[in-house]
């Protein structure tokens, strides 16, 4: 007979010792001893419901934080992804599954090609307040600005937009709720700019420091399309001087011309380290100067670029093209050199791991200072693309056949790391949208739908056909009205986790501009 030793029992056809514990999270039940071994060893617990089995089909918060009581400080849940989730995370998932939606119906065209939020200082009865204001661009050519929050009550011209309310975050929600976000009208509403809004892109640091009066976003960025007679054109928008808010002029009328390329411009984005910005047009990308103008050709290629987004350091670029090919460009080497100096490159425009011929491949010429090793391929145009703040090697890419990814951008060679399923799109240039803790996507869909998935484990949290339009453009926001100052040693993170865990994304479509209060 084997030796009786405390905390294990003997499995006689094994001939071991197994150590005596709980079953484990997820499984149905746990191996029994022999029935020999069984009546001369203390006998291992029985098969105990676990807080899954009690608590798996509960979406409510209070049982949530029953849940937390009964099994510390996580909830052990029976799923195949992650068997094991963050109480934490938990809670703001079912919170962003049950959202809050309202329509702005008096902006219809206003703020269907671009969005932007940007903070700027204006002056009231109070003093110099820093509030926040959204700029708006339409396929006419018009811009619209608009105060959000309750420092709009001050603008003596100002107009405020009543919403209604079209998705309920809960049962007791009706329609005399108060709307989560106040939009105020400014003054003289739209400028008109030559043709088609292509992109609003403002190079602000992503929260402001303590020790200056606030940070303000000093210039921000404006491209537009441009027509059969002439290129697109980029403007800035001056905002170093406060706005009165007794003036009757408009905001916008500090929109200042600064140069034209003599073709497409299809995107924009801003450096946050420098007075740069990058522009994507149907023959490649190029730097601009936001100061004085200067253009600086850094890419060149006979795919349209369709994306842009500078990484943190504000030397690399990436680059989503026509065609489906995300470029790594470094933009230190090409700063300030002609298109004939950059470097010539031969890239396959599908994927070298498809199972086909180097005969059969297709190749491209580029001319610029890529990393070729670092070259993503997507199944169809490349729509959006969204560098991760805290995390800076991750980035999210979407294409117009609704595939969105997420990539390292040190294992290109090994695929996403995560991909995001169930999103509709044939044709539109769809933007995509985090929070401001980076822990959901949010993407509009050709369906007409709103959708969010949880950026680490792929789910789809959230899915509802609200709009009446595809909404093609997206841009979060942390609480209503938030203006909070860095304390000193304080971290980006604990930043944000003091504005609270509620934030918001506006979503602009062809017959509305919507809210969506996601807690």
């Amino acid at each position: 007979m084997s030796k009786e030793i405390p905390g294990f029992y003997y499995d006689k056809e094994k001939n071991r010792y197994f150590p005596i514990k709980g079953p484990i999270p997820g499984s149905k039940s746990i191996r029994m001893a022999s029935s020999a071994s069984s009546s001369a060893n203390p006998t291992p617990p029985a098969s105990v419901s676990t807080v899954a089995d009690r608590y798996s089909n509960s979406s409510s918060v209070s049982k949530l934080v029953q849940a937390r009581e009964l099994d510390g400080n996580t909830l052990h849940l029976r799923t195949d992804r992650r068997p094991r989730c963050a109480f934490e995370a938990e809670i703001l998932s079912n919170l962003v599954s049950r959202p809050q939606v309202w329509k702005f119906e008096d902006i219809d065209s206003n703020a269907e090609c671009s969005l932007e939020i940007i903070p700027i200082n204006m002056t009231t009865p109070k003093g110099v307040t820093r509030v926040h204001v959204m700029l708006a661009g339409s396929v006419h050519g018009l811009m619209s600005s608009f105060v959000i929050g309750k420092a709009g009550e001050h603008l003596t011209y100002g107009q405020k937009c009543v919403p209604s309310l079209v998705l309920p975050g809960n049962e007791n929600n009706n329609k005399s709720d108060k709307p989560p976000a106040q939009l105020w009208r400014l003054p003289e509403t739209c400028v008109k700019l030559p043709s088609y809004v292509s992109c609003i892109k403002s190079p602000g640091k992503p929260y402001p420091v303590r020790g200056a009066f606030g940070y303000t976003a000093n210039y921000t960025m404006i491209t537009t399309l441009g027509s059969g007679s002439s290129g697109g054109s980029v403007y800035v928008l001056d905002s170093t001087r406060p706005f009165d808010s007794h003036s009757q002029g408009s905001y916008l009328q500090r929109i200042i011309y600064l140069a034209s390329l003599g073709c497409t411009i299809w995107t924009a984005d801003c450096s946050s380290v420098d007075t740069r910005a990058v522009v994507g047009t149907n023959r490649g990308a190029a730097l601009v100067d936001l100061r004085n103008g200067n253009v600086s050709w850094i890419l060149r290629t006979g795919s349209d670029v369709l994306a842009l987004q500078f990484d943190q350091s504000g030397n690399g670029l990436l680059c989503g093209l026509r065609n489906g090919v995300i470029l790594n460009v470094d933009i230190r080497e090409g700063h300030g050199a002609s298109s004939m100096r950059l470097r010539n490159n031969l890239i396959p425009c599908s994927s070298p791991s498809l199972n086909v011929g180097s005969s059969s491949r297709r190749f491209f010429k580029i001319h610029g200072n890529i990393y070729s090793s670092c070259t993503v391929y997507m199944p169809k145009s490349v729509s959006s693309l969204l560098s991760l703040q805290l995390y800076d090697q991750y980035f999210l890419a979407s294409s117009m056949d609704g595939c969105i990814k997420l990539f390292d951008q040190r294992l290109v060679g090994r695929g996403p790391v995560q991909s995001y399923e169930g999103n509709l799109n044939t044709h539109l240039r769809l933007q995509l949208g985090v929070d401001p803790l980076e822990k959901f996507v949010v993407s509009g869909g050709d369906d007409y739908s709103l959708r969010i998935w949880c950026i680490t484990s792929g789910k789809l949290l959230f899915e509802n056909k609200l709009f009446s339009s595809p909404p093609l453009t997206t841009r979060t926001q942390t609480a209503e009205g938030s203006i909070e100052m860095l304390d000193e040693g304080q971290t980006y993170i604990d930043y944000l986790r003091k504005q609270g865990d509620c934030w918001g994304s506006w979503h602009g479509s062809r017959l509305g501009l919507f809210y969506t209060q996601w807690c």
